[in-house]
């Protein structure tokens, strides 16, 4: 591809790309194909000799569109979103275009430079202290894994990268069963293991861990002769919105000398707003704190940003320092690398330049405001419709409710069939959890793009498949 067909495929590539956004709202969410169905239709061997970009293209149109499900459709209310803003697309052409490797300050100054300043933009977006610094990882999974591995080095006197964890004290950590599942990961790839994931039990509307249990299992475990490493705390957990009392459990871990780590993967972005900041009141306490802004705050995937209170922790647990990635001639330089697991690193900054200097802090905050209003106001109308319950009351724009069954019929199944005869309708997206054990339906409003009609619609659709479901 010479320079001039680079142009004109960069244009018709950009177009094609408004135009899809343009027409989303007149397509099913989710593609109504059978598994295996796009890998048949892709050839079964790499071709010998080059092949035209019409061809190439058109292909694409026909065999791969067809078969994805849309993450930027106004009326996706499934998972939580990957918000992709159109200036964060943009921005992320140019990222493209110039295809960096950002590992280092000398392989792109800027995109170190910008990083750095744009961290601390979102930290005093966010409202909190100066003394947080940070790194944009890639997903909250990465920063997850970064936090766990720095409260294991720190517990274990800095031995355990060197040394590996046989014969060391038995590492424990502790969380309620409302986060992520990418702590368990981070708590296995981490080496300290399942079986020494604590798991504290939750009390109340947002399902806080409780701190007096949280307490007692920290001091018998000292008792046990084992070694509490940290604590992971939730503000807005993935399946029904969990949210701990971050200042009891900060208290907690001060108390213990334990690293705690707070994951407000989802619920983070709406931190912006100075009314929601009670979510997570006390969180200055904590030693690190992993938000999404490519969730609801409209950056492209990948964009997750953690703040950290002592980066010289997170640099000691994760940097290596070879001699041919070394700046010559410079001092105190950043090097973010060394604050990541991964040593390549994408220029994620420019998006989020973009994209606030585009939308401004209000025009978010905006956004985020009505999907908790259109969110509470469905859970409202829902709540008032004699067969349906609500399971879980909206935190944030997060809720999950459950419809009643027929006379007979198994409560969870009714359910299960309920929400995939919506998803297969393809006027809405949703998913299903269970909450103490039993199937509910979440729903989440957050789409960049959503609007009061969007979620008017939703009840509208849900209302409707479960009269024919009866």
């Amino acid at each position: 591809m010479d320079n001039e067909e680079f142009r004109d495929w960069s244009r018709r590539a950009a177009d094609w790309g408004v135009d899809y956004r343009a027409g989303l709202r007149h397509r099913p969410v989710r593609p109504a194909i059978a598994p295996g169905e796009i890998f048949r239709s892709i050839e079964t061997s790499p071709p010998e000799l080059p092949e035209p970009m019409d061809r190439i293209f058109a292909d694409f149109e026909a065999k791969i569109v067809p078969g994805m499900t849309h993450w930027q459709h106004p009326r996706f209310f499934a998972y939580f979103p990957a918000n992709a803003a159109p200036v964060s697309v943009v921005a992320e052409y140019l990222v493209s275009a110039m295809a960096a490797q950002c590992m280092l300050w000398q392989t792109s100054p800027a995109a170190t430079e910008l990083e750095t300043r744009i961290v601390d933009w979102m930290r005093q977006a966010l409202g909190l202290p100066e003394g947080f610094s940070g790194v944009i990882q890639d997903s909250a999974s990465s920063a997850t894994l970064a936090a766990v591995l720095t409260m294991r080095e720190r517990a274990l006197d800095w031995q355990g990268n060197k040394k590996g964890l046989a014969g060391q004290e038995k590492l424990r950590v502790y969380s309620s069963d409302q986060v992520h599942t990418s702590i368990d990961r981070a708590i296995w790839v981490s080496g300290i293991g399942e079986d020494n994931l604590v798991r504290v039990p939750v009390s109340g509307r947002f399902r806080a861990m409780d701190t007096d249990a949280l307490e007692a299992a920290i001091v018998a475990d000292r008792e046990a002769g084992l070694l509490p490493a940290g604590i992971i705390a939730c503000v807005g957990g993935t399946s029904t919105g969990g949210t701990d009392d971050i200042a009891a459990v900060a208290a907690v871990a001060k108390r213990h000398g334990l690293y705690l780590h707070v994951d407000a993967a989802w619920a983070g972005s709406a931190m912006i707003c100075p009314e929601y900041r009670h979510f997570w009141a006390g969180v200055e306490g904590a030693d690190s704190i992993v938000f999404n802004p490519h969730k609801w705050l409209g950056a492209q995937f990948d964009c997750s940003i953690q703040f950290v209170r002592q980066p010289e922790d997170l640099v000691r647990t994760l940097a290596i320092k070879p001699e041919f990635l070394k700046t010559l001639g410079h001092d105190g330089i950043i090097n973010y690398s060394e604050w990541s697991v991964p040593l390549g690193r994408r220029f994620r900054a420019l998006k989020l330049w973009f994209l606030l200097r585009a939308h401004g802090l209000e025009g978010l905050r905006t956004m985020i405001r009505n999907h908790v209003v259109w969110s509470a106001g469905l859970a409202a109308r829902l709540a008032r419709e004699e067969d349906f319950e609500l399971v879980s009351e909206p935190m944030l724009s997060l809720f999950s409710f459950r419809h009643q069954a027929p006379s007979g019929a198994d409560p969870d199944e009714h359910n299960l069939r309920l929400v995939n005869a919506i998803n297969t309708d393809g006027r809405i997206y949703l998913t299903q959890t269970r909450v103490d054990g039993r199937v509910a339906i979440r729903f989440q409003a957050g789409q960049f793009d959503s609007t009061a009609a969007d979620v008017d619609a939703a009840f509208d659709v849900i209302s409707e498949i479960a009269r024919r479901s009866s």
